[in-house]
């Protein structure tokens, strides 16, 4: 894997800052934004430079029960091709949920939701990993993710199971350390242990972000300044091994260059900082290695485990976990259930569905989950549903105005997401002209002209008689 450097999230609202920041090797885009034909200019002027471009996906779901989808794959190489990037990147969360499988409605989070750490869980995953890699023409990384709930009946701390996962598929892996972080607030899962059961040689890169703590609950929120302890678990990342790429992650309330910059050179202190501590461990394990007579060991370390070196041969791990041939690893932490992956993918997409009910369709809450953990991670939901809307479709807030915002919460909580944003926008809209709403004519009406203009497969005509076709027909098939 080939050394990034320092980088940071190209986003389309700092590109211009983001073209003049000192110091940046590389920046990572959202590739869902991104259309293959039509490459912003800004990013085209970066690749010409000879900085490097990665796309970074969040709609696979390769945490998800179903496989993943042959579509969204080919999107994704499109994109890896259009940007000419050297690998791609992923989350290990569920994003999606019901459907055939399990007999329920499908149900979109438009939101990244964690898997559980169980053999179950793991399974499926490998396989859908296995089964990205294949589709993808780069090498595939894969996000740990932040967490405001936790499932019950875990079988493995998250070190553990990334370590599994990337022993069994060969896939890198993306730290993200504020996501470290924010599990650490709301799970009271200690960093430092994650880092210690790490595969540390799988590490592609590194995500760097802020955040705000409301209520005991953190939110990795992409909005805020970065903590000083996520720095510090950079510098513990960067103290055992020394990482290929950090990428400081901003996504709303962009503040002037200068702050991004400043944040920036933070990052680099940090990691300098853990680089020192790590060449000092490694001076005193010379040290005793020289004294105890094993000169041979002197060097060693994680420092020199190379980024692309590959996996242990020998069936044994760093921790002793017993591993087989790929897709039949077993480890210590739980036997292989009968009936395979297919069966275990039934047991997943459960509870996957029903969890992801409770949070967006109102059900009752799983047993085993804490309920009010799960009344702010419906709420976050719901709110980031509004806020995305609201940029999907700017028009909706400017006919709405200050009704917008309540009328869309009261909305989310009885009308799950079933497909994209822009299906939501339009569902919303729909659902407030049914009940005759937004009670000033003049806003209903243009309510309804933005509606009906989106909602076909084709603009409207400007003709009055196509037009007045067009409506009856819509009025005629929601009868």
């Amino acid at each position: 894997m080939e050394r990034l450097g320092t980088g940071i999230g190209w986003r389309p609202e700092i590109a211009d800052a983001v073209e003049r920041m000192p110091g940046i090797d590389w920046v990572e885009t959202v590739a869902e934004n991104v259309c293959p034909g039509h490459l912003p200019e800004s990013l085209r002027r970066l690749r010409e430079r000879g900085v490097t471009v990665v796309p970074h996906g969040v709609s696979l779901g390769l945490g998800g029960a179903d496989r993943p989808d042959e579509g969204r794959l080919a999107a994704l190489a499109e994109r890896v091709e259009a940007l000419g990037s050297p690998l791609v990147t992923e989350h290990i969360a569920f994003v999606r949920a019901g459907g055939s499988m399990t007999a329920t409605a499908h149900l979109e989070a438009g939101h990244l939701l964690p898997v559980p750490r169980t053999r179950d869980a793991l399974d499926v995953l490998c396989e859908n990993v296995r089964i990205a890699q294949q589709a993808l023409p780069v090498p595939l990384a894969v996000e740990n993710i932040a967490a405001l709930i936790a499932w019950p009946g875990e079988e493995m701390t998250e070190g553990q199971f990334l370590y599994e996962l990337a022993d069994r598929t060969g896939v890198r892996l993306l730290i993200d350390v504020a996501n470290l972080h924010t599990n650490h607030v709301n799970r009271a899962e200690d960093p430092a242990k994650a880092l210690a059961e790490l595969p540390l040689e799988a590490i592609a890169y590194v995500h760097v972000a802020g955040g705000f703590e409301r209520d005991g609950v953190w939110h990795d929120s992409h909005a805020h300044p970065v903590p000083r302890p996520v720095l510090d678990i950079l510098t513990d990342l960067a103290s055992r091994v020394s990482p290929p790429g950090v990428l400081l992650e901003r996504d709303e309330n962009f503040p002037e260059p200068a702050e991004l910059e400043a944040e920036l050179a933070s990052i680099r202190r940090a990691v300098e900082a853990g680089a020192v501590e790590r060449v000092k461990a490694e001076v005193r394990a010379a040290g005793l290695a020289v004294a105890a007579g094993r000169p041979e060991a002197a060097p060693g370390g994680w420092s020199e485990v190379r980024a692309d070196a590959p996996a242990p041969s020998d069936g044994a791990t760093p921790q002793g976990h017993q591993t087989g041939a790929a897709g039949a690893t077993r480890g210590a932490f739980g036997r292989p259930e009968p009936g395979g992956v297919d069966e275990a993918r039934q047991r997943l997409g459960v509870a996957q569905a029903a969890l992801l009910s409770a949070l967006v369709a109102g059900t009752p809450v799983p047993e085993g989950f804490d309920r009010v953990r799960v009344g702010v991670q419906a709420r976050a939901l719901a709110a980031k549903r509004a806020d995305v809307v609201a940029k999907v479709a700017p028009e909706l807030p400017e006919i709405l105005g200050a009704e917008y915002r309540t009328a869309f919460l009261a909305y989310a909580q009885t009308q799950p997401m079933t497909g994209g944003y822009r299906r939501d926008a339009l569902t919303f809209a729909e659902h407030l002209l049914s009940a005759g709403r937004p009670g000033d004519a003049a806003a209903r009406r243009e309510l309804r002209e933005w509606w009906l203009e989106r909602s076909g497969p084709a603009p409207r005509s400007r003709r009055p008689v196509r037009r007045l076709a067009r409506a009856t027909r819509k009025v005629l098939l929601r009868r």
